[in-house]
C-alpha cells in the first residue's frame, strides 16, 4: 500500500508550523466577523471562512495524528527542537481559536472545543516551561518570537472563555500570559539588541510580537465587561507601537525567500484589525474605524498571498521535506 501524502511529501515530514495557517484564516475570519459587525453587513463571509477554517483544522489534525501513530520519533524529534517545540501550542490556540468562530453558532460545541484547548494549551505551557528551566542548555541565539507562543497565547483564552462562562479561569489564563509576556519581551529584546539577528528563517517571526498587546487589549475589555479602562489604552497604543516598528522594518521582510514561518504575519496583524475596530467604536474614532477597515483589506490581501505561496511551495516539493 502507498505511503499517505501530504502535498510535497510524505507524511512523516508534515511540520508543527503548519497549524499556523490554522491560526491565520481563523484570524481573518474573526477579523471580518468584527468588521461585518462594525459595517452592518450580513454575516456571509465570516461564515464561509469559518467553514473554511474548521475543515483545515480538521484535515491537518488528522494528519498529525497520523503523523504520530506512524512516525512517533519524527514527532518526538520535533517536540524536542529548540525552535519547533514553541509550535505544538500553536494546536490547542487552533482549538479555542475554532470554539470562538463556533460561539454564535454551536454554543456547546464551542464550549467543549474552549475546554479542551484551555486544557491542552495550558499543559503545553507547563510542560515547554518547565523544558526552559529544567536540566536541558538553552543559548540565547535558541530564543526568538516564537517563544511567545507557549506562554503568552495563554492571553487569547478570555475571548471565548469569558462569552462562554468560563469567567474566573478566563482571569487565570490572562494573568498568566500577560506577565510572562513581560518576561519573555524583555529577553527578546536583549537577544535583539546584544546578539546576533534571527536567522532568515525565523524573521517572519517578528510579526508575533503584535499579537500579545493586540489580543491582551480584546481580552482586557472582556474581562471587564466592555469597559476600555487605562489598561486597556496602554495595551492598544503598545500594540499600535509595535505595528508601527514592524512597517518599518516591512521593506526587509519582503526581500525574503518564502517559508512557512511567513504564515506569523497573518494572525498579529487579523488581531491588530479586530483590536482596531473594537477600539474605534469604544473611543469613538472616524480615523480608527477607517485604520481598521484597511487592516480588514491587508488581512485578507496578505492571507490570500500566504495562501498562494504555501499552494506553490507545496507543489514544487518544498513542504513536508526533511529539513
Amino acid at each position: 500500500m502507498a505511503e499517505s501524502q501530504l502535498p510535497g511529501r510524505s507524511l512523516e515530514h508534515m511540520p508543527i508550523p503548519l497549524f499556523a495557517t490554522v491560526m491565520g484564516t481563523a484570524g481573518l475570519a474573526l477579523a471580518w466577523r468584527a468588521a461585518e459587525g462594525a459595517w452592518g453587513w450580513s454575516a456571509g463571509i465570516s461564515v464561509g471562512l469559518t467553514v473554511l477554517v474548521v475543515a483545515l483544522f480538521a484535515f491537518l489534525s488528522v494528519a498529525y495524528v497520523m503523523k504520530f501513530v506512524r512516525y512517533r520519533d519524527a514527532v518526538k524529534a520535533e517536540f524536542h527542537h529548540p525552535v519547533k517545540m514553541n509550535f505544538f501550542p500553536a494546536i490547542s490556540i487552533s482549538l479555542v481559536l475554532v470554539a470562538m468562530l463556533l460561539q454564535p453558532h454551536v454554543t456547546w460545541l464551542a464550549g467543549a472545543f474552549w475546554l479542551l484547548g484551555a486544557a491542552l494549551h495550558i499543559t503545553f505551557t507547563l510542560v515547554v516551561m518547565s523544558i526552559w528551566i529544567g536540566q536541558r542548555q538553552f543559548e540565547i541565539a535558541h530564543i526568538n518570537p516564537a517563544w511567545f507562543i507557549p506562554v503568552v497565547g495563554n492571553v487569547l483564552m478570555p475571548l471565548a472563555g469569558v462569552p462562554l462562562g468560563f469567567v474566573e479561569l478566563s482571569w487565570f489564563f490572562f494573568s498568566v500570559g500577560v506577565v510572562f509576556w513581560l518576561v519573555l519581551m524583555t529577553l527578546m529584546f536583549y537577544r535583539f539588541i546584544f546578539h546576533d539577528p534571527l536567522p532568515e528563517r525565523l524573521l517572519p517571526t517578528l510579526a508575533i510580537l503584535l499579537a500579545p498587546p493586540a489580543v491582551g487589549f480584546l481580552a482586557w475589555t472582556d474581562l471587564n465587561g466592555g469597559d476600555i479602562n487605562a489598561f486597556g489604552r496602554v495595551l492598544y497604543y503598545t500594540g499600535l507601537f509595535t505595528f508601527l516598528l514592524l512597517v518599518i522594518r516591512a521593506r526587509g521582510f519582503g526581500r525574503l525567500p518564502f517559508f512557512l514561518s511567513w504564515w506569523a504575519y497573518s494572525f498579529p496583524v487579523a488581531a491588530f484589525s479586530i483590536a482596531t475596530l473594537t477600539m474605534a467604536s469604544m473611543v469613538p474614532s472616524t480615523f480608527l474605524a477607517v485604520v481598521g477597515a484597511l487592516l480588514v483589506l491587508l488581512t485578507t490581501a496578505l492571507v490570500i498571498a500566504l495562501v498562494v505561496m504555501t499552494l506553490k511551495a507545496a507543489r514544487a516539493g518544498k513542504i513536508c521535506v526533511p529539513e
